[in-house]
């Protein structure tokens, strides 16, 4: 069952698809889940995926698009604003609490790709969220800050989109890039044979995952926020839920077998550790037999800590 809901953000809304158990009741006071969805995504990609199967399972499960993306709102379109990504996981919370029927001292958070980071760098502040659980995390700012985004260095880049965005001023036409080539048949022209790149493609861009409503376009004013972005800042001081983490066991260019084992070694209360055997990063957004494995993990430890 899915209830398409309206998150209130300030002068615009986010559009939200809470997902509920078939014997959801307003008498209940069930736990419930907020998920952050990976950069690019829309609700009903990989977010629909996980909070489909928790919903089956018995947990309330919120998704919903980010601001400037998708079909919620802000201004301007394709922003991809790592704290405001943060902030709309905490209007997520508002909205998830005042639902009848959940319990809004037992809501978990869950963060998938970026979203794992952008779900970590919130809960260490909003102490809302009771327990925080990442699947294959990337701490997007480091990933920006690497020789695959940066190859002459964050600092130099930086300098690139400086003189960029004085030209778009000049010009009055804000720069988008993809996050993705468009297709197989671009990624084959450009050279591209990275076996991650390749399956993100194939998810992202083909059936049945496509949407419509995922532009595969970033506003290019994006990057310096990315840039100096650390998802994982001060985790060690504040971040005191217990903390979940699931990587996929083949390692792959995404980095988010590294990023979920630094963040499980920097977090004060680390509390299971799942590493999926043979899946890829993206064979986590919507392969079942890998996705059904991470969900019921996510669902022992949601069952455990909330």
């Amino acid at each position: 069952m899915i209830e398409h809901v309206a998150i209130p953000r300030g002068p615009f809304a986010l559009a939200g698809d809470l997902h509920l158990p078939d014997d959801f009741a307003p008498s209940a006071r069930r736990p419930a889940v907020v998920l952050a969805t990976p950069g690019s995504s829309v609700k009903e990609q990989i977010g629909g995926n996980y909070a489909s199967r928790l919903a089956r399972r018995g947990l309330a499960a919120l998704t919903f698009d980010p601001s400037h993306q998708g079909r919620s709102g802000g201004e301007p379109r394709d922003l991809e604003d790592p704290y405001r990504r943060g902030e709309d996981i905490s209007y997520a919370v508002d909205a998830l609490s005042a639902v009848d029927g959940v319990d809004p001292t037992r809501i978990g958070g869950l963060g998938i790709c970026a979203g794992g980071g952008y779900a970590v760098h919130t809960a260490r502040t909003d102490h809302r969220i009771k327990a925080i659980a990442t699947v294959v995390a990337s701490n997007v700012g480091e990933a920006f800050r690497s020789a695959a985004f940066a190859p002459d260095g964050p600092v130099a880049a930086l300098d690139d989109l400086a003189r960029q965005r004085v030209e778009e001023v000049a010009s009055g036409t804000p720069a988008r890039v993809n996050w993705l080539p468009d297709t197989l048949e671009d990624a084959a022209a450009l050279g591209i044979t990275d076996v991650d790149t390749l399956q993100a493609i194939e998810f992202y861009r083909l059936p049945p995952a496509y949407s419509e409503h995922s532009t595969n376009r970033r506003l290019s004013q994006s990057d310096p926020l990315l840039l100096g972005y650390d998802a994982f800042h001060l985790v060690d001081p504040l971040l005191s839920q217990p903390l979940q983490v699931i990587v996929a066991g083949r390692r792959g260019t995404t980095g988010q077998y590294e990023a979920g084992m630094a963040l499980w070694d920097m977090a004060p209360n680390p509390v299971d550790l799942h590493v999926v055997d043979g899946a890829g990063h993206y064979e986590m957004y919507g392969v079942p037999r890998y996705v059904d494995q991470a969900v019921a993990r996510l669902l022992a430890f949601y069952d455990e800590h909330l």
